[in-house]
C-alpha cells in the first residue's frame, strides 16, 4: 500500500486497550483523533466490561464490544463495519491478526509481539539495550496518531457520565452521608499482579477509622464483585461502618459519577485511580511493585506515594501515617478551595 498517497480515511476503527485504566488513558487520543478527522466515522472496539468507561464520549460514532469468542468470529463482526483504517492501541499479535482478517487495509500499530508483518504503518516502541523504556501510556497512544497527521500536546483525560448515573450517585451520597462531609472513597483492591499492588487491608482499615474519627468523614469502599471478600476484610478490621458501593449495585457507570462527587479518593495502582483523576477528584495513589513512569498522568489533583523497599510484600513500605498526612493535606486544600469559591 502506498502510504504516502493513502486516501483520507472514511471509517476508522480504534482497537482499545484491555484494562480499564488504560482505556481511561486513551481518552486524549480519542479526543485528538476526532479533532483531526471531524467528518470521519470513528468506532471504538472495546472489551464489554470496559465499555462503560467510554460510553457517552462525544468523540465516537459507535462502540463495538468484543468478547473472547475467537479471532475469526471477531474479525467477521468487524468486517461488517467496512473500516478502512485500524488504529491499534493494543500491543498483541491477536489484535493485529484480527484486523488483518477483517480486511482493514491500513493497520497502524507498534511493532510488538512478533506482529510487524501484519501492520502497514509500523511504529517502534522506545527501547534501550533490548528493553522497553518506561513510556507514559498517554504519550504511547498519542504517538500512534502521527501516521494520520494528527497531533496534540493535550494529555488531559476526560470521562463522561449519563444523567441517570449522576442522579443515582447523588442519591446514594445523600442517603449515606446525610449531608456530612468529607466523602472519601477507598479502593483497596487491584486487578493485576495477584494482590501485590494491594496496600494491606489493616492499613486501609486504620486509615478509614482515622478519617471518620478525626474528620467526620463518610468512607465509601469501592471494588469489583470479585473483590467483595477484600472489602469485607477491611470492614471487619474497622471500628466504624463503611459504605460498600457493591451494596448499591455499583458498576463502572456509577463509579465515574460517584468519584466525581468525592472529596478524596485513595486507591492502589488500578483502574479506579485513572477514573478518579479523570473526573477531577483529589486522589492519593499508592504504588509498590509498579513504576509510576508507565502511567504518568501529570495530574495536579493527584498525590503519588511510593512504597519503600520491602521485598516480601512491596506495599508494606507505605506507612499508614504517610497516607494520613497526605489525606489531611488534600482535604484541607479542598476545604480551602470550597471556602474561596
Amino acid at each position: 500500500m502506498d502510504l504516502a498517497n493513502a486516501p483520507e480515511p472514511q471509517r476508522v476503527l480504534i482497537v482499545m486497550p484491555n484494562w480499564v485504566g488504560d482505556v481511561v488513558m486513551a481518552t486524549p487520543t480519542l479526543r485528538a483523533l476526532r479533532a483531526a478527522l471531524p467528518g470521519v466515522h470513528l468506532t471504538a472496539a472495546c472489551k464489554a466490561y470496559a465499555a462503560p468507561i467510554i460510553e457517552q464520549t462525544p468523540w465516537l460514532d459507535a462502540i463495538e464490544t468484543t468478547t473472547g469468542k475467537g479471532v475469526l468470529a471477531t474479525a467477521k463482526r468487524l468486517r461488517a463495519g467496512v473500516h478502512d483504517v485500524a488504529l491499534l492501541l493494543t500491543n498483541s499479535f491477536r489484535s493485529a491478526l484480527t484486523v488483518r482478517l477483517a480486511k482493514i487495509k491500513r493497520r497502524i500499530g507498534y511493532v510488538r509481539d512478533g506482529r510487524g508483518w501484519l501492520l502497514t504503518d509500523k511504529l517502534l516502541p522506545p527501547r534501550e539495550a533490548g528493553r522497553y523504556l518506561p513510556t507514559p501510556a498517554i504519550d504511547y497512544y498519542l504517538e500512534l496518531l502521527k501516521p494520520l497527521g494528527a497531533h496534540t500536546t493535550d494529555r488531559t483525560m476526560q470521562l463522561f457520565t449519563r444523567p441517570e448515573d449522576d442522579e443515582r450517585a447523588q442519591h446514594i451520597i445523600d442517603q449515606v452521608s446525610g449531608g456530612a462531609r468529607p466523602v472519601v472513597m477507598l479502593n483497596p483492591g487491584a486487578a493485576t499482579k495477584g494482590g501485590a499492588k494491594n496496600w494491606p487491608a489493616e492499613r486501609y482499615a486504620a486509615l478509614a477509622d482515622h478519617l471518620i474519627e478525626s474528620r467526620g468523614a463518610v468512607v465509601l469502599l469501592n471494588g469489583s464483585p470479585a473483590e467483595r471478600p477484600l472489602l469485607d476484610a477491611v470492614q471487619a478490621l474497622t471500628s466504624h461502618r463503611l459504605v460498600k458501593l457493591l451494596d448499591h449495585d455499583s458498576d463502572l457507570h456509577l463509579l465515574k459519577a460517584i468519584a466525581r462527587r468525592c472529596d478524596l479518593v485513595i486507591t492502589n495502582d488500578t483502574g479506579a485511580r485513572h477514573v478518579a483523576v479523570a473526573v477531577g477528584a483529589p486522589t492519593i495513589s499508592l504504588f509498590g511493585p509498579t513504576d509510576p513512569a508507565w502511567t504518568q498522568l501529570d495530574a495536579p489533583n493527584e498525590t503519588i506515594i511510593r512504597s519503600a523497599d520491602a521485598p516480601d510484600y512491596p506495599m508494606t513500605g507505605i506507612e499508614t501515617q504517610a497516607v494520613v498526612t497526605a489525606a489531611g493535606q488534600l482535604l484541607d486544600s479542598r476545604r480551602a478551595k470550597v471556602v474561596d469559591a
